[in-house]
């Protein structure tokens, strides 16, 4: 079996793979503050819930974000599986060609989506990441990760707007009825919301224009569902997609 570790800045999303499939996930706080050993019993609980023995695992392989939790989750693979893990980069295997101006400065996360929405839809993608940044990733269907957009994740607009204005109040991120708020809570909505859904909607319509075709476009990340709702361009919501981006890395490279 295989434990798939997605890092990122809110979340680590942990998945556990056999032949090929997944069969188990779930989510830890990410925590620079955490120990290798919370982290290892933190783990070694879950697997004990599920009725699975840490030592039915064979591979590690990871993708993060953080640098500095790297160690504290190396250390905790070596203490609690009794393994190296492997990290995604450029350096190794991703079987697609990275034409980033300077490769190894991809986001590992990026790395696979780009590579698991390659390997499953075989088109010219465009694919979307909702999470704490939400991340355009364009990629051709020769299999070719050419480049993309990073702006500020729909939560971190919506924690920003309120921070920084004294007088507006927090708000839950709901689609509000109407563009036209007639309080508060629904012009921010509107405005945060919408706004972002017209925002995505710009940037797909300047990658077309730019390539000049039409892209596939696939969702993932924890806001996906949310704006799909409110937008057709959006075709396909993946939300285990760089998950499987991990499995199919980690097959390429010989580590299952």
């Amino acid at each position: 079996m295989l434990l798939a570790l997605d890092i990122g800045n809110t979340n680590i999303k942990t998945g556990i793979f056999k032949d090929n499939e997944l069969i188990q996930s779930f989510r830890l706080d990410t925590n620079v503050r955490r120990t290798a050993d919370e982290y290892g019993v933190m783990l070694a609980s879950f697997f004990n819930h599920i009725g699975i023995p840490t030592s039915s695992i064979t591979g590690i392989i990871m993708s993060s974000v953080i640098p500095s939790i790297n160690y504290t989750i190396e250390h905790m693979c070596r203490l609690y599986f009794g393994m190296e893990p492997l990290t995604v980069s450029s350096d190794i295997n991703i079987g697609i060609k990275n034409y980033y101006e300077n490769p190894n400065k991809l986001g590992s996360d990026r790395i696979c989506s780009a590579v698991a929405a390659n390997k499953l839809y075989r088109d010219d993608l465009i694919v979307i990441d909702f999470g704490t940044a939400t991340s355009f990733n364009v990629i051709s269907k020769e299999g070719d990760f050419l480049g993309g957009v990073i702006c500020p994740g729909l939560k971190v607009s919506a924690a920003a707007l309120t921070n920084e204005a004294a007088l507006l109040p927090k708000f839950e991120l709901d689609l509000p009825e109407k563009v036209i708020g007639t309080n508060t809570v629904d012009a921010i909505q509107a405005g945060v919301i919408l706004g972002y859904v017209g925002m995505v909607e710009y940037l797909i319509k300047r990658i077309n224009e730019e390539r000049g075709i039409k892209h596939k476009v696939i969702a993932t990340g924890g806001m996906s569902n949310l704006i799909a709702l409110e937008t057709d361009m959006i075709e396909i919501i993946d939300p285990i997609l760089t998950l499987e981006g991990l499995s199919i890395i980690a097959r390429l490279n010989g580590l299952v």
